[in-house]
């Protein structure tokens, strides 16, 4: 990855993204790429137009706030991508020593709270999404699944994975703005570019929405699953943040009751107890 090309490609991206309509820009013919003109954004944020292409070349990577503030209200940025396009030019400073590998341990503690967990599946991925751990329920829920390891990898080169998510095409997109907010928060990870140069060599769909810059950090949202046993799901998620291992996350779903998908997960719930061993005679 280009380090020095970040704010720059993020502000491509979100440029092209913006219709002249909804920018209240005028239309004054046709125009070759979709998206504002630079000339038009610099025009809206206040700044020359040879200042706004040196941002977008890379050629200048340390605009002021209430530049980047201007941009992102021209950009019509929600919340959390205004912080991301922030933290591309003032990078978070990071507590503590980075892991030594991707796939860093989960606490015992965390484990067990985990593993008592009976309500729905539930586990703990890491900043890059590579899965640590999951509960009896959530290890029948993507049971035989190949790439099971790591979300973005069973999203996108999993064959079976637009027949397991319903909403592919929701659930990928989420999952990858989800890496681009981790991503602008620790730019210089070393594991980063591990994982997004391998999607990118493999999937033309990931290299599509890698490319639109999208933020988005985790929140509660609906996911629908299809299980080959339990059948069809809609379980809600929410996310709890591990303060004692920054970048963790613990997924917990859980169904809305007299649904048919608490009763998918009673199936999911049967299917992860062992086998009663039969008494002898």
């Amino acid at each position: 990855m280009d380090t020095d090309r970040r704010l720059g490609d993020f502000l491509r991206a979100r440029r092209q993204a913006v219709s002249p309509e909804d920018a209240g820009v005028a239309e004054t013919g046709r125009r070759r790429t979709p998206g504002l003109r630079r000339v038009e954004v610099a025009r809206l944020a206040g700044i020359s137009t040879d200042y706004y292409i040196r941002l977008e070349q890379g050629r200048e990577r340390r605009p002021s706030d209430h530049v980047l503030s201007a941009l992102a209200q021209v950009l019509g940025l929600d919340e959390d991508a205004a912080r991301h396009l922030h933290e591309l030019v003032h990078p978070r400073p990071q507590a503590g020593l980075r892991p030594p590998c991707r796939r860093e341990p989960v606490s015992p503690t965390l484990l067990r709270l985990l593993h008592g967990w009976d309500e729905g599946p539930a586990f703990v991925h890491g900043r890059w999404l590579d899965v640590l751990a999951v509960n009896a329920l959530a290890n029948v829920l993507y049971e035989g699944l190949e790439h099971r390891d790591n979300l973005l990898r069973l999203l996108f080169l999993n064959p079976l994975a637009t027949q397991f998510y319903v909403d592919w095409e929701e659930a990928a997109r989420s999952q990858v703005a989800l890496l681009r907010a981790a991503a602008g928060a620790v730019p210089d990870d070393p594991f980063l570019p591990q994982i997004v140069e391998e999607l990118s060599v493999r999937s033309a769909e990931f290299r599509r929405m890698w490319a639109r810059h999208e933020v988005r950090p985790r929140t509660t949202e609906v996911r629908r699953f299809r299980h080959p046993r339990a059948g069809e799901m809609a379980l809600r998620y929410e996310s709890l943040t591990v303060n004692s291992a920054p970048g963790q996350q613990l997924i917990v779903f859980e169904a809305a009751p007299g649904t048919g998908s608490e009763r998918a997960v009673d199936v999911l719930r049967s299917l992860a107890r062992p086998p009663v061993a039969a008494r002898p005679e």
